[in-house]
């Protein structure tokens, strides 16, 4: 394991999206000592599959799975999630959306949200590069029980649940459960300024997605309404 890599994980089917997702990538600020790569799963069966095979193919500490329509506007966020991870070593993942609960009804955006995202027609003008400073003493971060998939960054390795999902759905769900329960805190960042902007232009398959929120529903019946604190092995 390289403890100074980064790596980028994107499943992809669209060019056009990936390049401009890469645009941004490109455009980061790398800590000193510090290297990134990107690898790109073209057409995978699914995506736990997917980030399986390439959390296999990389040696990198640090992974960051994300969606191809996902443009990352914070160019220090390598530097800003290094600082969240090295604050508490039982921080696992990073999300910049999170829920400190478990939906009762398993629909995570049905619970109170932490975080901060810029979405595909922003309220808001983005603000320059330049204004985006992250202080954790300042700013702080918020511990979730779920995360939303469209970024979530490791710092250790736990294979994504190919068993019951076959498809594109609840992935993020079950992989946020699947670190709670080996003892890895899950954090949020505050954000003043959303550091992403998810330009996802598509209405999800709710047929799919009924199908894993069914599933998750019996897998993880025991944690609906849960805290975060209450899925957490104790100590």
């Amino acid at each position: 394991m390289n403890d100074q890599s980064f790596c980028f994980i994107i499943c992809s089917n669209n060019d056009l999206l990936l390049e401009e997702c890469i645009h941004y990538i490109n455009h980061l600020y790398v800590p000193s000592g510090y290297e990134i790569d990107l690898l790109t799963i073209n057409d995978a069966p699914s995506m736990t599959q997917g980030y399986n095979e390439g959390m296999a193919a990389s040696h990198a500490r640090y992974k960051i799975y994300m969606h191809q329509d996902v443009f990352i506007l914070n160019r220090n966020i390598l530097s800003d999630l290094l600082e969240i991870f090295r604050s508490d070593p039982t921080i696992g993942m990073i999300g910049m959306i999170g829920y400190d609960s478990v939906s009762p009804d398993g629909l995570m955006w049905h619970w109170r949200q932490t975080g901060n995202l810029y979405p595909r027609e922003a309220a808001q003008s983005l603000p320059k590069p330049d204004d985006y400073r992250y202080h954790f003493s300042e700013d702080g971060i918020s511990f979730a029980a779920e995360i939303d998939g469209f970024f979530m960054a490791t710092c250790h390795d736990l294979p994504w649940d190919t068993e019951y999902l076959k498809g594109w759905d609840f992935y993020d769900a079950f992989q946020s459960i699947r670190f709670l329960e080996n003892g890895y805190k899950i954090a949020v960042p505050v954000q003043h300024y959303p550091w992403c902007m998810h330009d996802d232009n598509k209405f999800p398959n709710m047929s799919n997605y009924n199908q894993y929120r069914r599933i998750f529903l019996k897998q993880y019946k025991k944690y609906l309404g849960k805290h975060y604190s209450q899925i957490l092995p104790s100590k």
